[in-house]
């Protein structure tokens, strides 16, 4: 009986620090669990580059901040249209659409998804790509997967950024959103990785050339169920995808109304 309950708290030594780097709250666990992380990334494919970038990663406290104070799903419909700018995005949406009529037609029929939707997507989430962010995709989307509150929703994205890393379409310095989101359009990490598409053909997928982006977009759109020649209002087959976008109710509403306008 001894030698089990001994053979016992030895296994719980031994398993107390993997348990201690799964998540954290604060800074203070961070490295330990970014050296945990990093076998699990090696598993997963990550090679000598994503590794490093893993490593030089920092805790990053805005995105934590950011995280932890989120509105936009407690604005009514009118107050996050008009937080966003919804007037501009359409005014100058529609002025973007007439210059680049062949553009968006050619998206559309290899997509299937109408202009003003993408059009839409891009205006809000980085004014036309006139600001795509101020933090470090990479640090910012592995402190997400450290942090206790989701860690396993950002865990695909954090070894999509490393591999993205590997793959030369980001590096450790790229900047992107709060959350990791990167591009024109702000993809999540994993979902660039799988969905990214090279639109211009110059052998990489670059999320911060906007027809690569744009395309990328209107990919994740049809691949997550857009049913091409659809409405996306209310109602409509097509307004359910937008939730695979964003999951603020508020932000669906406004991409349709707003898509609705600009596409005339």
């Amino acid at each position: 009986m001894r030698r089990l309950i001994a053979s016992a708290l030895i296994s719980a030594l031994l398993a107390s620090p993997a348990l201690a780097a799964t998540c954290g709250n604060t800074s203070s666990g961070f490295n330990t669990w970014k050296q945990e992380f990093s076998r699990e990334a090696k598993r997963a494919g990550v090679g000598k580059a994503g590794l490093q970038a893993l490593a030089s990663a920092q805790y990053a406290s805005r995105t934590i901040a950011a995280d932890r104070n989120q509105k936009s799903f407690r604005y009514s419909l009118d107050k996050f249209m008009q937080i966003r700018g919804s007037a501009t995005i359409v005014a100058q949406g529609r002025k973007r659409k007439a210059r680049n009529a062949d553009f968006y037609a050619a998206l559309e029929r290899k997509y299937g998804v109408p202009a003003g939707v993408l059009i839409a997507i891009h205006g809000m989430e980085t004014a036309f790509g006139n600001y795509m962010g101020d933090s470090q995709v990479v640090s910012a989307i592995v402190t997400l997967t450290y942090d206790c509150r989701r860690s396993d929703f950002f865990r695909p994205h954090a070894l999509g950024a490393l591999k993205l890393v590997d793959q030369g379409a980001i590096t450790a310095a790229t900047k992107g959103a709060k959350h990791g989101e990167l591009g024109h359009t702000q993809f999540l990490p994993g979902n660039a990785l799988r969905y990214g598409v090279d639109w211009n053909r110059d052998g990489r997928v670059d999320f911060y050339n906007m027809g690569d982006a744009l395309a990328s977009t209107a990919h994740f759109l049809r691949q997550k169920g857009w049913k091409p020649g659809k409405g996306y209002q209310p109602g409509q087959p097509n307004f359910r995808i937008l939730k695979e976008w964003n999951a603020a109710t508020v932000y669906q509403q406004a991409l349709a109304i707003m898509g609705r306008q600009i596409d005339g």
